[in-house]
């Protein structure tokens, strides 16, 4: 609950140089103070030594902090044992444990960010490539929240206005204001097609585009994945049927993290365990977002002979692994350079908010429409929000975080 002093361990677990555990809230600093005596001042540190450790000493005064409260963030050695060590002293002299995200959580809270920046603080921590994480900061600086907050007012000045007309007689409304009003509503949902349209681009940065190797048995799939990521990650052997399940590793695509997966080869089979990875080897197909396909463009063996009319690629030597490479980048390339993009969350709220907006003639329908899409904006930001969206956004955050 509010005005509670929160405790928890900010830095991942497991062996580590540093460890950092943080406390929140109106009585961080006497928390503080209980375990570590004497605190610096703001922006200041100092060194204390206690039983469990020397601990590095740093205070943070409201709202001039990451959670808007006062913070105190005790650094110790890392491990396992010393920072839960220091996190029980914590809990022993007036903190409770931090819930999943709760430091994030109380920084919306206390408007030190909104909800699209802090979605992006988890999108910043789980980045996969340089690209995505690009991608997440500048959501992180506010630059996706200028963009929905434009469309909130936009909605919201429609709103306003149509509410209004519902106060006056027909005649008395401007000539042409209905269908200025039309114009209005279909400038909005014009520009959230375009928001909308890049949600596929964020997906692809945050959970990774799907790439299939597929094709027959002994084609190359295995080798070939495993010249794609520059390791031995596949089983390679020339009797056919040897990859009976799928098997995925990410890669660095020119900054789009890629699930490259190498699959069963595909064939008629009365073996049922080989019969199942064809299954699953198909159903990855229909997944993806690109499939390298050894019985289509690509031959993937042409140290041994080329093909005519293909890409010919040769794990073993190297030749047109550079050429699929772009081949692949130029049909993921969908990441629009022009500020960041939309996340899933935002990218249905957008969907939701665009569907609502049904044109009439009648203004009382108009204007519940307009109404019903500025709520689903209000969301984007967390100008309107609930208890369950809050819980739905930093349940998915670490402990600490």
């Amino acid at each position: 609950m509010a005005g509670d002093t929160i405790a928890a361990i900010a830095t991942a677990p497991g062996r580590g140089g540093v460890a950092v555990i943080r406390i929140s809230g109106d009585e961080a600093f006497e928390v503080g103070r209980r375990i570590a005596g004497k605190l610096p001042s703001p922006g200041r540190f100092a060194l204390r030594r206690l039983a469990v450790d020397d601990l590095l000493v740093l205070t943070f005064k409201a709202p001039n902090s990451y959670t808007g409260e006062d913070v105190v963030e005790l650094h110790s050695h890392g491990g396992a044992v010393v920072p839960r060590q220091v996190l029980k002293l914590c809990l022993e002299n007036g903190a409770r444990l931090a819930r999943k995200g709760e430091f994030t959580e109380r920084a919306f809270l206390n408007g030190k960010m909104d909800l699209s920046a802090a979605e992006s603080v988890i999108e910043l921590v789980d980045a996969k490539t340089n690209r995505a994480a690009t991608d997440a900061r500048r959501r992180l600086d506010g630059e996706k929240s200028k963009v929905y907050r434009a469309l909130y007012e936009e909605a919201l000045a429609l709103s306003a206005d149509l509410e209004h007309s519902l106060d006056l007689d027909e005649g008395e409304l401007p000539d042409g204001f209905m269908a200025s009003a039309g114009e209005r509503m279909e400038h909005l949902k014009r520009r959230l097609a375009d928001e909308i349209g890049r949600a596929e681009a964020g997906r692809m940065l945050r959970e990774g585009a799907l790439v299939v190797i597929a094709g027959p048995p002994n084609a190359g799939k295995s080798s070939l994945m495993n010249a794609l990521l520059g390791r031995n990650r596949a089983i390679v052997s020339d009797i056919p049927g040897t990859t009976r399940d799928s098997i995925e590793e990410y890669f660095d695509l020119d900054g789009i993290p890629v699930r490259l997966a190498d699959t069963a080869g595909l064939r008629e089979t009365a073996d049922p365990i080989e019969r199942e990875g064809v299954r699953r080897a198909k159903d990855l197909m229909a997944a993806a977002d690109y499939v390298i396909d050894l019985a289509g463009p690509v031959h993937a063996k042409c140290d041994l002979g080329r093909v005519e009319g293909k890409l010919n690629v040769s794990a073993l030597t190297g030749e047109g692994l550079d050429e699929l490479r772009r081949e692949m980048a130029r049909h993921l390339e969908q990441v629009p350079d022009d500020g960041p993009t939309p996340s899933e969350r935002e990218a249905a709220l957008m969907v939701e908010a665009r569907n609502a907006l049904d044109w009439s003639d009648d203004a009382v329908l108009c204007a519940n429409a307009v109404r019903a899409a500025a709520q689903s904006l209000g969301r984007l930001t967390g100008a309107v929000y609930s208890s369950d969206l809050l819980t739905s956004i930093f349940s998915r955050f670490c402990v600490g975080k």
